[in-house]
């Protein structure tokens, strides 16, 4: 587990006047990318901060879990967190982002990924696939206590075995508000891909009454020919 504290500040601007789509332009033309800061019983502020720092503390270990000091300018640094963002969806580039106000001294609850160690033996030895069930656990824990992924070793198990949370690292820092017995990964055959069979489509048959009628009308003139037959007798 990696501590989820960054020693690199956020400065933030606070922004004035409205707040709409060209307010906003405006700003990422200016080489900033709009934000709001809220949370700690304080009121929310709209400020710009540097994209490049924001996308450094995303790209960090520890990610959006990160907590840095937030500078506001005209009103001292806090304790933050990135809790929102929206990026552009051709480039990537980021567009807005939310920080949110955290006290140290209060429990938060943090979504945390889960990092799968080691090949298991059933995919060594036992032709068996491993599948990453659960990617993320939720937990609850002060914010020093958040760690930036929970690894747990995978190189025991054998061929239909499971993980599940109960069997990550669990501290006396740290609650897992997930189900205990929810799976987190598992070892599984691997199937084959069965050839779809082709259905035979039969061709579609005559109602039955059609085909009396035809069968009837067909017969008509073959049982005309006797009748005239006799009729030829007679008259010689």
């Amino acid at each position: 587990m990696a501590a989820t504290t960054n020693t690199e500040a956020v400065v933030a601007t606070p922004r004035q006047g409205k707040f709409n789509k060209n307010a906003a332009r405006r700003v990422r033309v200016a080489g900033k990318i709009p934000a709001v800061v809220y949370g700690a019983g304080k009121e929310t502020v709209a400020v710009a901060v540097d994209p490049k720092v924001i996308t450094r503390i995303l790209h960090s270990d520890s990610g959006h879990n990160t907590i840095f000091d937030l500078n506001v300018e005209g009103s001292g640094a806090v304790k933050a967190m990135i809790v929102d963002w929206q990026h552009e969806p051709i480039k990537g580039k980021l567009l807005h982002i939310d920080l949110k106000r955290i006290a140290m001294d209060k429990t938060m609850r943090v979504s945390v990924p889960i990092q799968l160690v080691g090949i298991p033996v059933g995919v060594k030895s036992q032709g068996g696939i491993l599948e990453h069930v659960l990617r993320e656990v939720e937990i609850e824990c002060l914010p020093g206590d958040i760690p930036s992924h929970l690894d747990v070793d995978v190189s025991n198990m054998e061929l239909h075995s499971l993980i599940h949370v109960s069997d990550l690292p669990h501290s006396g820092s740290i609650k897992f508000l997930a189900d205990e017995n929810a799976t987190v990964a598992h070892v599984t055959i691997i199937k084959e891909e069965v050839a779809p069979v082709e259905e035979v489509v039969a061709a579609p048959t005559e109602p039955e009454v059609a085909k009396k009628g035809k069968t009837e009308v067909a017969a008509a003139p073959a049982a005309a020919a006797p009748a005239a037959d006799a009729k030829d007798v007679k008259k010689k």
